[in-house]
């Protein structure tokens, strides 16, 4: 009787995928990723993959291990970001979903408001080039300056044409700038650092970035998976209710589903 107890036990997992589950590396950064990616592994192991989350603490890392070998998957870009690693570094990874929106936003410790913003002002913003661009779209989205005409995601501040304000442009790593608020008269801050320091950007930002579909959050994975089964199993599971329903409470909109 036991072995036949045992017998079935070993046919249910093996119908649900368990009993061969497959463990899998993903990168991700600290904060919102690192959490939403959590609950994406418990809805995983039903489905048979078992994800080990690593966490980098910046930007460069993840898809260098990727490409090396050393993850095997990671959340924590855009699609820009992606294509600026791409094309100077070489790498063959693509993406294969949309993750979540995490809008940047301008913050101070100074000024109560984007018109208070003084001239002269000193501004912080990420020194890689696709979250620097992205903040200085924001800034001319606001009125704040100009940039050269068509410039999009290539934009650096040698493009900036209009600075009624006489701003001074301090460019950071993304990482720092919520360490930089005391120094600084504004940081644009990408939102998984943001509310890694305790920053919500619904209420405490000065001035948010609108949805911008190049910004969306993407999961990259070298160019040989993207077709691979557990690919699809782990975007199926990020994709899932579950996750969407997390993503909804714990970030109460400072975080959105793109699914």
């Amino acid at each position: 009787m036991k072995k036949l107890i045992t017998a079935a036990v070993f046919a249910a997992l093996v119908s649900t995928g368990l009993a061969h589950a497959e463990t899998k590396k993903i990168g991700v950064t600290p904060g919102p990723h690192a959490q939403i990616v959590e609950k994406v592994k418990e809805v995983a192991a039903e489905k048979g993959l078992d994800l080990d989350i690593i966490e980098f603490s910046d930007y460069v890392v993840p898809n260098q291990a990727l490409a090396d070998g050393d993850l095997d998957i990671n959340s924590f870009q855009h699609q820009p970001y992606l294509d600026n690693q791409v094309a100077s570094r070489g790498f063959d990874l693509v993406s294969v979903a949309q993750s979540v929106n995490f809008p940047m936003a301008g913050y101070s410790n100074r000024i109560d408001s984007k018109a208070d913003i003084p001239d002269g002002a000193k501004i912080a913003l990420p020194n890689d080039p696709s979250n620097g661009a992205r903040a200085l779209l924001m800034l001319e989205d606001q009125g704040l300056i100009g940039l050269t005409e068509d410039i999009g995601v290539k934009a650096s501040v040698i493009d900036i044409v209009d600075n009624p304000h006489n701003f001074d442009f301090i460019e950071l790593d993304a990482a720092q700038l919520p360490r930089a608020l005391n120094d600084v008269d504004v940081a644009l801050i990408t939102t998984n650092y943001a509310l890694d320091a305790g920053l919500n950007p619904v209420k405490d930002s000065l001035f948010r970035e609108g949805a911008k579909a190049p910004y969306v959050g993407i999961i990259a994975v070298r160019a040989e998976d993207q077709d691979a089964d557990w690919v699809k199993t782990f975007v199926e599971s990020y994709h899932s209710p579950e996750v969407k329903a997390y993503v909804e409470k714990q970030f109460k909109g400072a975080i959105t589903p793109t699914w």
